[in-house]
């Protein structure tokens, strides 16, 4: 049987349009990072790379008697500068695409295959602000007002980088009909 993590983690893949508080534990990922405008070369470059990382590991362990559908795409984001994200131009934006692995994945199962400028790493983001985000990525920050706005009156400030979770395959799903989880890790003040 496939693991799916999407089905199985449902706390993990799911959210509420609504403003909402979760805890995650660490989990491992495969991930790139970068520099530049989202659909860049440079992004473009890391994201096949990144996919051909996850899909050799998948047919490994599907050769090992433990297949696993290849999870959502994710991002972390951020700016190097004292400059509201969305006031920076896109070419200075930061970015690190990850794909969570299964726990049947390794780091030593992944080590043969993980070839730069991919790498294995355990992220943790414990206590998070999140919400769903229905519609195009140009209408997010609607949805991350009312984020920070949640935040403001819980007492809670950032401690980490914006995290997207695709739910809508964004080659191929895009305007209205986008789905993605918007996350925060953040702490008490």
């Amino acid at each position: 049987m496939k693991i799916d993590l999407a089905k199985s983690d449902k706390h993990y893949y799911t959210a509420s349009t609504e403003v909402e508080l979760r805890t995650f534990e660490a989990y491992d990922y495969l991930t790139v990072t970068g520099v530049g405008a989202p659909a860049g070369p440079e992004y473009t470059e890391a994201l096949t790379a990144l996919y051909r990382t996850a899909y050799g590991i998948k047919k490994l362990a599907k050769a090992a008697g433990q297949d696993f559908v290849v999870p959502k795409l994710e991002g972390l984001w951020w700016v190097e500068s004292d400059q509201p994200a969305l006031t920076v131009p896109r070419e200075e934006w930061h970015w690190q695409l990850i794909i969570r692995m299964p726990d049947v994945v390794t780091e030593q199962l992944a080590a043969d295959l993980v070839e730069k400028p991919v790498t294995f790493e355990r992220l943790h983001e414990g206590l998070t602000v999140q919400a769903l985000h229905l519609g195009p990525y140009s209408t997010e920050p609607e949805t991350l007002a009312r984020m920070d706005a949640f935040m403001s009156a819980e007492g809670l400030t950032m401690n980490g980088r914006h995290h997207e979770i695709y739910l809508s395959d964004p080659r191929r799903t895009l305007g209205p009909n986008t789905k993605t989880i918007l996350r925060h890790p953040a702490r008490r003040i």
